[in-house]
């Protein structure tokens, strides 16, 4: 990135008139204590000082990750920020649905997800803001992110840019050097990190991203689930039937 100040000039400007547009005041997010989320939280901040929601919303979540989120806070001097603990609702939505502990790990954590959702969509309700989602292009390329969880958002300030530039931003930005380096993760389970998970690097998805060169594995792999999560970046398919359709 040439000029790292214009684009994060142009970020804030950016949000400022999706706000406005949408007939809104402000922004909410979810501070996970993620680099991600931290760096929305910043440019958020730049944008609207006095009409910015930061919600940490542990859900049985590593005690670190939120002690991360109150370093974003202080170092961004982030003012109006909530914490609510989403345990007593996920154990009640397990029990409510049936769910059972040998259920696929990820059909599971997904509903911390999407409680995180409802969470956000609540407090954007009350307070007539929009919510600001933290996907970066990495993740977005290959369907990394819950469809009607993390995915579910108004605003995509990081659509833009893979992850190697994210960090960038984030160090441009003063998000604490803690937060910058350490493994990135979801948070949805006890170890789990997003390259684990992923079953490559970030810098290998962000070189195969920008400039297509990859190993032949990581290019399978990545073809393969852009292919299969193309569902989760476009609005839900419509059906028109071919009357209709002749006679728009």
């Amino acid at each position: 990135m040439k000029d790292i100040k214009l684009i994060c000039d142009e970020a804030v400007e950016w949000l400022q008139k999706q706000v406005k547009d949408a007939g809104a005041k402000g922004i909410v997010l979810g501070l996970s204590g993620g680099i991600d989320s931290a760096v929305v939280a910043a440019l958020a901040k730049r944008a609207f000082p006095d009409d910015l929601l930061c919600v940490n919303l542990p859900c049985y979540s590593n005690p670190a990750d939120e002690a991360d989120a109150w370093l974003v806070v202080k170092a961004l001097n982030l003012g109006n920020v909530k914490t609510v603990v989403l345990d007593e609702a996920f154990d009640s939505m397990k029990r409510l649905l049936g769910a059972s502990e040998n259920d696929p790990k990820l059909s599971l954590a997904n509903i911390k997800s999407r409680l995180r959702m409802v969470s956000l969509y609540y407090y954007a309700s009350i307070n007539n803001y929009l919510v600001a989602g933290t996907g970066n292009r990495s993740e977005l390329t290959i369907g990394y992110f819950t469809k009607h969880g993390d995915g579910g958002s108004d605003l995509l300030p990081l659509a833009g840019f893979v992850k190697h530039e994210v960090r960038a931003l984030a160090r441009y930005l003063g998000v604490p050097e803690e937060v910058i380096v350490k493994p990135p993760t979801a948070g949805l389970w006890e170890n789990q990190t997003d390259e684990s998970e992923m079953g490559m690097s970030y810098d290998e998805l962000d070189e195969y991203i920008l400039t297509g060169q990859a190993s032949d594995a990581v290019k399978a792999k990545v073809d393969t689930m852009f292919a299969r999560s193309e569902h989760k970046r476009r609005t839900a398919p419509k059906f028109i039937p071919t009357e209709k359709q002749e006679n728009n």
